[in-house]
């Protein structure tokens, strides 16, 4: 990508041969992965999420079958070359029945984890101060989705965070940072959402946290969770199993607005939410 002329002078760098210039974009400017991200945008605007996904760099074509395959790789390599630019071959993989993508192994029957990433984790030695248990969580947190009850295994590590919480590795911490370990070792493989297909939210609360799982059929799409807030702290459990249904229906919008969905809750008396609301309602009228 070329600098405009005008810009040129702001990449100036001095050495001791001199003062040069770039008269294309460097790596490490703060605006360059997000310049370089909006240019494979615009190039390939009319196949973003119709079989072509694109991370600054990295670019994956999916098909539904090997002649559906052929074509598509044939249409990026053609937009590539109309707009002169290039991809290295010692760095492009074709024909894979699997590849692993930003953390991630994606094949035809979902995604996982990506092992070398879970190798990682499990390596890891028992944190010994607060930085080193903000890099753990941060780590496993990136697989969140994959955990059911994240937030609630976390709980005792979360708390080492805290402002002016001493660190103390305690016997619950040590049993968490061992269960969130344990919990990515058999981490489903989660399937891609299809449209038109019914989905089925779990929610569940505690004094703990709030969870919930959103399904299609018998397959897992995905997993979420988060801690209490302070003032959920006092809410009923009427108002907490609550909280966790509007927690799903938030985070998960984007899945379901449009699609026919079944929420599923063990707190009975919120089955007649509605019905009470849409009660008042006529009586209003």
């Amino acid at each position: 990508m070329k600098v405009k002329d005008f810009d040129v002078q702001k990449t100036a760098f001095r050495t001791r041969y001199g003062h040069f210039e770039f008269l294309v974009m460097p790596f490490g400017l703060t605006n360059a992965p997000a310049a370089f991200m909006d240019l494979m945008n615009q190039i390939f605007k009319p196949y973003l999420d119709k079989f072509v996904v694109v991370f600054i760099d990295d670019i994956l074509i999916y098909s539904r079958n090997r002649d559906e395959h052929a074509e598509h790789l044939k249409i990026v390599l053609q937009t590539l070359r109309e707009h002169q630019l290039f991809a290295k071959f010692s760095k492009c993989e074709f024909w894979l029945s699997e590849v692993a993508f930003l953390g991630h192994v994606i094949s035809i029957e979902g995604i996982k984890v990506d092992p070398r990433k879970v190798q990682a984790i499990l390596d890891w030695k028992p944190p010994r101060n607060v930085g080193e248990v903000r890099s753990f969580l941060g780590l496993a947190g990136y697989y969140r989705r994959f955990m059911k009850g994240f937030s609630t295994i976390a709980l005792p590590l979360t708390k080492l965070l805290r402002k002016e919480q001493p660190f103390e590795w305690f016997e619950d911490r040590q049993r968490s940072f061992d269960q969130l370990k344990q919990a990515l070792t058999h981490a489903p493989v989660l399937v891609q959402p299809e449209p038109g297909k019914e989905f089925t939210v779990y929610s569940d609360a505690s004094h703990s946290g709030l969870g919930c799982v959103l399904m299609q059929g018998d397959n897992v799409v995905v997993y979420a969770s988060r801690q209490l807030k302070p003032h959920e702290l006092n809410y009923p459990t009427h108002d907490l199993e609550l909280a966790a249904v509007v927690f799903a229906l938030k985070i998960w919008r984007h899945y379901l607005y449009g699609e026919k969905c079944r929420m599923f809750t063990d707190h009975k008396s919120l089955k007649y939410l509605l019905t009470q609301k849409d009660l008042n309602f006529r009586q209003r009228r």
